[in-house]
């Protein structure tokens, strides 16, 4: 519905409702997204199935709770996870709502302080507003102790779910250029990564609260939230419980001054952006390109040797940077091969072998190196006629993952050696460790020569349609004979050990390190014929999708 409808059905000398006029276009916005696919409506009903159990498992939690130590502790710890929440989600799914996009709002005729109460209303329309309400009232339920209470909680639960709304609103409105450019659309593909790192934290610590008495150890932080709202308001309810007036008033006075302050800052950026030029113009832009072109050659360029080895280094490290699919999974490697220990060592039974992890899912890169190029690997194809152009553009892919992987495999074993331990161990486990990288770089070579597949360039599937059985194999095959590879050295390990030749194990060390390399250009050198062989057949199956 446009604003011109809406004016032509007003009586004649009254101001049309803004309010009115956004709830219904976001219904109107819900209501057509889901009419042009199936999928996306059975995707939207499957979401408010999903919330509809989570927070009626939530409040049956909540509610068992009511009257438990340390459940004050609990819910204030939960309402500033739920805010935080509202804050990040925007930045890693700008596209979940189309209506946090303020720049379409631009050209009309409106004023932004009505604006903003317009848009806090249609932002109460939706699944994620429901749950707040329903996580914030049961919130308020667990610990709320007589009239007084209840009285203090219907005013922190409107509280938490305005300041929530408007953060969600401010944060987007503040980040809305970043959200919508390319840098804005890589930091949403990373966001399944902090998800998943945010969710090994929860798993963690639910496995602590899990024991006897395990809420208690939630009071030094919930002292402390106590204070920021909208927290604050949660822990007025309890206040108002047990006498505390003044506490309780000026926990709700906090949440109250955050809500005004957020819708300050909301209105500021909200008239900025509607008022500001923007600055990706093309001015901006020949700027930053003759800015850019004057530092071409500097950095890591002036590092790499000339010739095809220091420009397949650089381009392979430049995808990895820039392009988002590549990204994502050069830092889901990262990230997960980092996690893995120090979760490890978190709960109690880590070991310093757990390190493997870094070099395993580094080395995994190198699989299906040139599926990764997507569409424009038909360049590098016109320059590879023989097995020696063959050979030297996987070599220079390989020294660019262990240009990363060798560094960051030293600083993980280093990190397990020092946190979990045994120093004893560094050595053997360091050895074997840049054993395994060479091998799976072996494997990787000679898999992206005999199985490759697309990668899709749109949407967030890492394998085209009909490829899905080749990208396992390729994976797991290639993974299995790098556990073959390494199985000479393991038996050397596992010899020392039986034989109590422990004064001779820091010989894995050097014999790790030949040995992945030597593992590596063994693979290199058996797959560079392949790949010239077979590049018909490469390029059709990585431009498939």
């Amino acid at each position: 519905m446009s604003t011109e409808s809406a004016t032509a059905a007003a009586p004649q000398g009254a101001a049309p409702s803004l309010t009115g006029v956004f709830v219904r276009l976001k219904l109107s916005l819900l209501r057509n997204g889901l009419r042009g696919s199936t999928g996306r409506t059975l995707a939207y009903v499957g979401s408010i199935v999903v919330g509809l159990l989570f927070t009626t498992g939530a409040m049956l939690g909540l509610l068992a709770l009511r009257g438990t130590a340390h459940a004050g502790a609990l819910v204030v710890l939960l309402t500033g996870i739920l805010a935080l929440g509202w804050a990040v989600l925007p930045l890693f799914f700008p596209t979940g709502d189309e209506t946090l996009d303020p720049t379409r709002l631009v050209m009309l005729p409106l004023r932004p302080r009505p604006l903003i109460g317009s848009l806090l209303v249609a932002s109460l329309v939706g699944i994620g507003p429901f749950v707040t309400l329903a996580l914030a009232t049961g919130s308020v339920i667990a610990v709320a102790d007589g009239a007084a209470a209840a009285a203090v909680g219907v005013v922190a639960v409107v509280l938490v779910v305005l300041v929530c709304v408007s953060l969600a609103r401010a944060v987007a409105t503040a980040s809305v250029r970043l959200l919508t450019s390319r840098r804005g659309r890589d930091l949403a593909v990373l966001g399944g990564l902090f998800i998943a790192l945010g969710a090994q934290g929860v798993n963690i610590a639910a496995q602590k609260l899990g024991r006897p008495d395990g809420l208690s150890v939630l009071e030094p932080v919930g002292t402390v939230l106590r204070w920021v709202p909208p927290a604050s308001a949660v822990g007025a309810v309890e206040d108002a419980g047990h006498g505390a007036y003044g506490r309780a008033l000026a926990g709700l006075a906090l949440t109250a001054v955050a809500l005004a302050g957020l819708l300050w800052w909301w209105q500021r950026t909200l008239t900025t952006l509607m008022t500001a030029p923007d600055s990706s113009t093309l001015q901006a832009v020949e700027k930053d390109s003759a800015r850019g072109a004057g530092t071409e050659e500097r950095g890591l360029a002036r590092l790499l040797p000339d010739g095809r080895t220091g420009a397949v280094v650089l381009r392979t490290l430049r995808y990895a940077w820039r392009d988002p699919k590549s990204k994502m999974a050069w830092a889901t490697a990262l990230g997960v091969g980092l996690l893995v220990p120090v979760v490890s060592a978190a709960q109690g039974n880590g070991s310093i072998y757990s390190s493997f992890s870094a070099s395993a899912l580094l080395g995994a890169q190198m699989y299906n190196q040139f599926g990764q190029d997507t569409s424009a690997f038909w360049m590098v194809a016109s320059t590879i006629a023989t097995p020696r152009d063959a050979y030297a553009e996987l070599r220079a892919r390989a020294l660019a993952l262990a240009s990363v992987g060798v560094p960051f495999v030293t600083l993980v074993v280093l990190g397990s050696a020092a946190v979990i331990g045994p120093w004893s161990d560094f050595l053997e486990v360091y050895g074997l460790s840049l054993a395994v990288l060479g091998a799976l770089l072996a494997t990787g070579a000679l898999s992206s020569a005999l199985f490759p597949y697309s990668i899709p360039s749109e949407g967030n599937k890492n394998v085209a349609p009909g490829q899905g059985a080749i990208a396992w194999f390729s994976l797991f095959g290639g993974v299995l004979v790098g556990a073959v590879l390494c199985a000479p050295l393991l038996g050397l390990t596992i010899w020392l050990h039986v034989a109590g030749l422990h004064h001779l194990l820091w010989v894995l060390l050097p014999v790790g390190a030949v040995y992945g390399v030597g593992a590596a250009e063994l693979g290199l050198r058996v797959a560079a014929p392949r790949v010239a062989r077979r590049l018909p057949e490469i390029l059709a199956a990585v431009s498939k999708g």
